[in-house]
Order: structure tokens, then sequence, then C-alpha cells
């Protein structure tokens, strides 16, 4: 547990599905893509606690629920070694400009540097400027060469059968 202040930073548990579930659907209504959440309690307790395939830290300011981070580990075969990977962060509307992210941040950076990791990652949506001004500002690099494609699991089911 990190204390910074009057933010509180921790490990979620498993007993913390259900804030991480309300965290996760207010993300989606930030990035108006509420009708894309299909997360359930028992899918998030099955694949971050049962099957430990990532990790979700959890901020209070005051004692109030105001962040949450969902990271896990992806590896670069040209350095050898594991990388940290911010899947989502996301501060509420009415905690943003406390500290409450960049917090979450140096705490990712801390984990990444003490596990030894060779890199701290993350993707930002390309209209999320204050998000954008703030990792440029402490010297994050966007990676505009590279383009991300997905497979959405109705066509991953399809290409795997094709």
């Amino acid at each position: 547990m990190k204390q910074h202040n009057l933010i509180t930073v921790r490990k979620a548990t498993r007993d913390d599905v259900p804030r991480i579930l309300d965290m996760i659907k207010a993300l989606a209504e930030y990035e108006k893509l509420r009708d894309e959440v299909v997360a359930t309690e028992e899918t998030l307790e099955e694949w971050i606690f049962d099957k430990k395939m990532a990790t979700v830290l959890l901020a209070d300011y005051e004692g109030e629920p105001a962040a949450f981070a969902l990271y896990f580990t992806n590896f670069s075969t040209f350095m050898g070694r594991a990388g940290l990977y911010l899947e989502d962060l996301f501060v509420k509307e009415e905690y943003r400009g406390k500290g409450i992210g960049g917090t979450i941040l140096k705490m990712l950076a801390k984990i990444a540097k003490d596990e030894g990791y060779g890199r701290f990652e993350w993707i930002c949506l390309d209209w999320n400027k204050p998000s954008i001004d703030y990792y440029l500002d402490i010297g994050a690099i966007a990676m505009d060469e590279w383009t991300v494609y997905r497979m959405d699991r109705k066509r991953l089911s399809e290409f795997a059968e094709e």
C-alpha cells in the first residue's frame, strides 16, 4: 500500500471485484463504450484472481473510491525480458487533478523498476489530449509508428476455424 497525503493506493483483493467492475463501467462511460462492457464479477474473479492474468490497483482519495489501474506483464523478444503493460488507468472525474493518476503511474514505474522489467508501456486514445499532454510531460514517448490490430471474440473464433 502506498499513501500520499490524501491518496491511498493498494492492490485489489478478491473482495474488491464489485468495485473493479464499477470502475470498468465508469471508464467505459467516459470512453463512450458502455455497450462494449461484457465483463462480469465472475469473469473478473476468474481471470484476475484465479488465473492471475492481471493485477488491479485501487486508489482512494480521503477514503473514497477514486481510481483504478489494471496491468499485466508482456514480453519483449528483443530485450529478452518482461515488461509492464498498463491496460487501463481511470480516475473518476471529480478526483482528477489531485495527483492520483500520477501517484499510480509512479507506483507502477517503481514496480517495473524493482522487478527488473525492460519497459513500462500503455496506449491512450488519440482524443484524450489532457492525458497525452501529461504523458509527454513526464517523459513518455509516443510510439506513433506502431498500429494496434485487434480481433474481437467473434472474429477470433471465425479466423481460428478457417
